[in-house]
């Protein structure tokens, strides 16, 4: 069948359309996306402002449209943190529905880790053992481990790039300043910080195969000498922490209107591929991860997968 899943996140509402069935690899059709930073447009109230619904309901219509033109049979649409997090987000969600006729589902945060850990399982498969999978999103930090389809433990935390970017760093407005080292400083002990209740749990469930996804993630793998995209998706791309460290050296020192003109460092994201990379680094410092292994397959893929679980006959 022909699956459209929409993604609304922090930075972009993106439209995914695959052919697939149960038991097959969900091949692409057709991808799409709008960048709306929506994690930008919460007001000082915590609530989404008229014009970021504007923009989202918009961008929801543009999908459902392209969804309906390329023939997709269901069209999963769900939101994460910017919408989760907005105090009027049962309001938005009322108006994306009325206004395009598309329902979206709000995840929890264990529910992004839980789908993305289902995605990183079904690619890498049962022969990878205990797996560690690591997701830094423009709100939020998930982490799962396990040893089965559904992790042990499941964790997500407020560490994602273009929070801390915009709540953490204090970065010129033109971008043509690196933010302060103090500024650097006091980031890493913040995410230190947040990270100390979740490392015990997931010690104790362990793993043999840390496993990273997210579009930070895939460009810090880049910069530290991973094969680009056009490598094609079966290329095998892992991050050293030595590597990291070296990425995290040198870009905290260039300002962020500069940082597109690294390979494989996107316009849109630039301004937060510092704090992605304090994250990057705290996390596999804290879990003591020397490499990991970059998977293609995430939250996306995850929520088709569990999708076409749910369609299987019984």
């Amino acid at each position: 069948m022909r699956l459209g899943v929409l993604d609304v996140g922090s930075n972009t509402v993106h439209l995914l359309v695959v052919d697939a069935h149960h038991g097959a690899h969900p091949w692409p059709a057709h991808s799409e996306k709008v960048v709306l930073r929506l994690a930008e447009q919460i007001g000082p109230d915590g609530a989404l402002t008229d014009t970021g619904a504007d923009g989202l309901v918009k961008a929801v219509g543009m999908a459902r449209a392209a969804a309906d033109g390329l023939g997709a049979e269901d069209l999963l649409a769900f939101a994460t943190s910017a919408v989760r997090d907005a105090t009027n987000a049962g309001e938005v969600l009322a108006r994306v529905r009325d206004e395009t006729g598309v329902r979206l589902e709000v995840l929890s945060g264990a529910d992004e880790a839980r789908m993305t850990f289902l995605a990183v399982r079904r690619w890498f498969g049962w022969s990878a053992g205990r797996l560690l999978a690591m997701d830094i999103g423009g709100g939020s930090l998930e982490l799962a481990a396990g040893i089965d389809e559904h992790p042990d433990v499941a964790v997500s935390l407020p560490l994602g790039a273009g929070r801390l970017s915009r709540e953490r760093l204090a970065v010129d407005p033109a971008g043509l300043l690196p933010p302060p080292a103090e500024a650097v400083e006091e980031l890493r002990a913040y995410v230190d910080a947040q990270l100390d209740p979740v490392v015990k749990q997931l010690t104790e469930v362990g793993w043999e195969r840390p496993v990273a996804t997210s579009k930070t993630f895939r460009t810090l793998a880049r910069l530290a000498g991973a094969a680009p995209s056009g490598a094609g998706l079966w290329a095998r791309r892992s991050l050293t922490r030595t590597g990291l460290r070296q990425v995290l050296g040198f870009v905290r020192h260039i300002p962020p209107a500069q940082l597109p003109e690294l390979e494989g460092v996107s316009a849109q994201r630039a301004h937060q591929l510092l704090a992605g990379a304090v994250v990057a680094e705290a996390v596999m410092r804290r879990l003591d991860v020397d490499s990991l292994d970059i998977c293609p397959w995430a939250l996306r893929e995850g929520v088709i997968l569990r999708r076409l679980d749910q369609l299987a006959p019984m």
